[in-house]
């Protein structure tokens, strides 16, 4: 029987694909938002919420956890002070993807990825 393929495996290795991962959530952290192409930022929403899931909880197991998959002191810190306490009302949804159109030199479809309770706090502060 067929079953969904559920991880979106974008060319490459199963090390290079998990690392590459980990750096885009590491920098979509530090940066709030990051321009990528469309492939990726549908890829790279699960793993970011999946990390916001373990912000919330914020027990030592799941700080433990985003350090494995993180390798980043500073983003963990950064993810469990300030990312996670402002998405603590909201259920899920943490991310938002907007398109932006081909890009230059390949036609590659861009998009932005950002926190959605961030975005809204920086609208709100300007």
């Amino acid at each position: 029987m067929r079953k969904r393929q559920k991880t979106l495996k974008l060319k490459r290795s199963v090390p290079h694909r998990k690392s590459m991962m980990a750096n885009q959530v590491c920098s979509l952290i530090e940066h709030k938002r990051i321009r990528t192409t469309l492939a990726k930022a549908k890829a790279l929403r699960p793993f970011a919420e999946k990390m916001i899931t373990l912000g919330k909880k914020g027990d030592v197991h799941a700080r433990r956890m985003a350090k494995s998959y993180l390798r980043n002191d500073q983003a963990v810190k950064d993810l469990f002070d300030v990312i996670a306490p402002a998405c603590a009302n909201r259920q899920g949804g943490y991310c938002r993807i907007v398109k932006l159109g081909l890009r230059t030199s390949d036609a590659a479809p861009m998009a932005l990825i950002e926190w959605v309770d961030l975005a809204d706090q920086e609208e709100d502060g300007e």
